[in-house]
């Protein structure tokens, strides 16, 4: 029974890693369609996403099914606890890349005022950001998780400063408006990517030092004192 489980954990971490790789690709098409102003980039985010929920409810059986059929304790147990969690930011992960794909469709071209943006500046860290959450999962890296979470003030005053800048841009022409709001709209996704990579790093460090970190987790991670795991 022990190998057993062991076996069906480790297929729960392929699984993982497989969707893991499949929504890191959403990302990059997605950002890319904005950057690039491509369509074709777009219409593949599209779809993938039936791919990305496959997956979804595949992990999510099996950590039922883990469940049901094992009794597992400590690490074992948290790791299918936040394999669930992980699994449905992951899922989020993709339908924010979808939401994306689809502003960038609604874009005509590039508007003038785009160089004046951070975009690829902020693009670059909730990608980033994503990475690293998935890459501390698979690598079981502590400290890559933290800085996950470090990294979501940096995102947030830059998708803040932006989004004031862009109600400036509306103002100025009437052409503006529209692909101001589509960007509006897209810098708000960007920052719910940085949000749910967060949540990953979060899962991370509780598999690892049996500790949530949510709501608090500046004091935590200053912390150099080890748990018991």
């Amino acid at each position: 029974m022990e190998r057993l489980f062991d076996i069906q954990i480790e297929k729960l971490k392929t699984k993982l890693i497989k969707m893991c790789s499949l929504v890191d690709e959403q990302v990059e098409f997605a950002i890319r369609s904005v950057e690039e102003n491509n369509r074709a980039l777009a219409d593949i985010v599209e779809e993938r996403d039936d791919k990305v929920d496959k997956y979804d409810i595949k992990i999510e059986k099996i950590c039922q099914k883990m469940f049901a059929l094992n009794q597992p304790v400590a690490m074992d147990l948290r790791l299918i606890m936040s394999a669930l969690k992980i699994n449905a930011n992951l899922e989020r992960i993709g339908d924010i890349a979808v939401n994306i794909a689809l502003d960038s469709k609604d874009l005509d071209s590039t508007p003038s005022f785009f160089e004046r943006l951070h975009f690829n500046e902020i693009a670059d860290i909730a990608r980033s950001m994503i990475k690293m959450a998935i890459d501390s999962f698979i690598d079981n890296d502590i400290d890559l998780a933290k800085k996950v979470i470090t990294s979501d003030d940096k995102l947030d005053d830059l998708v803040n400063e932006d989004s004031n800048l862009l109600k400036e841009i509306m103002k100025e022409k009437p052409e503006n408006v529209e692909p101001g709001l589509i960007f509006y709209s897209i810098f708000q996704e960007l920052e719910r990517l940085g949000d749910h990579a967060t949540n990953i790093g979060e899962e991370v460090y509780f598999i690892m030092k049996a500790q949530s970190i949510k709501h608090s987790n500046e004091d935590l991670l200053d912390s150099s004192d080890d748990v018991d795991i």
